[in-house]
């Protein structure tokens, strides 16, 4: 499956992967900020922004996905940095692909199996019907009764609403795919021992990364550095940007 991309800058190669429901464009400043110094590829996942479309979504095809990408692009190998459900994409390719990757950053997301937490968006998104609504001010406002007036989420979800051809709304990624398989998004990951730096750098006020992950997560990552950014969830990039950059850039150039 040939991957939507956008790449930015020369220099060493880091391949950036969204999350659940993201698209490319979430990191469009965090690679304008990078490309001073690499070579930066932002992604849109199989199923997302503007990739392909399938009813196969689980880690293992969207590993090949980015493999195919980088075999296509003549990457020989990269820094990964994978956001929530990308974290565990890179994790997965990491453990098939270990030659193709220089470092590994994980952000907000362990290898566990997590319980279903999407339950107000996944309901949100199939009680809005986009073929009734006249603005984007109406489904703004839709989303955010439905979300408890949640402003970051329901900011977040309306990033990913396009229009067709015939200029209807429609959302740019597959929420009938990623429906079908929401159990495979929950799933473990548990990729062969990766032997080389990585860093898992996770949100103080969130719960994806627990001190219990810790001893799984080496085992299958022993070069692991663990950080924290204090006061801020689960989306750390996008709460204080500044501070997430600088822990990404300290680690690449230890």
């Amino acid at each position: 499956m040939k991957l939507n991309f956008k790449s930015y800058g020369k220099g060493p190669v880091i391949v950036i992967l969204h999350g659940l429901f993201g698209s490319l464009d979430n990191w469009l400043t965090h690679a304008r900020n990078l490309e001073t110094d690499y070579s930066v590829y932002l992604i849109d996942q199989r199923n997302h922004g503007r990739s392909p479309h399938s009813d196969v979504f689980d880690y293992r095809a969207m590993a090949e996905d980015l493999h195919e990408l980088m075999e296509n692009e003549g990457i020989l190998y990269a820094h990964l940095l994978g956001h929530s459900m990308g974290g565990k994409t890179v994790m997965e390719f990491a453990g098939l692909y270990p030659e193709k990757v220089d470092k590994l950053i994980v952000a907000d997301m362990g290898i566990r199996k997590y319980p279903p937490h999407h339950t107000d968006v996944l309901d949100a998104l199939t009680s809005i019907d986009l073929a009734a609504i006249p603005s984007r001010k109406a489904a703004e406002d839709f989303l955010m009764q439905k979300l408890h007036y949640d402003v970051v989420t329901t900011q977040f979800l309306l990033k990913g609403l396009g229009r067709d051809e015939q200029n209807n709304f429609k959302w740019k990624f597959n929420f009938a795919s990623i429906l079908k398989n929401y159990e495979n998004i929950l799933a473990a990951v548990s990729p062969e021992i990766f032997e080389k730096p990585t860093l898992f750098l996770s949100g103080g006020n969130s719960h994806y990364v627990e001190v219990a992950d810790h001893e799984a997560i080496r085992n299958h990552f022993p070069l692991v550095e663990f950080e924290v950014m204090e006061g801020v969830g689960h989306w750390l990039h996008a709460e204080n940007p500044a501070l997430f950059l600088e822990k990404v850039r300290r680690f690449l150039a230890d």
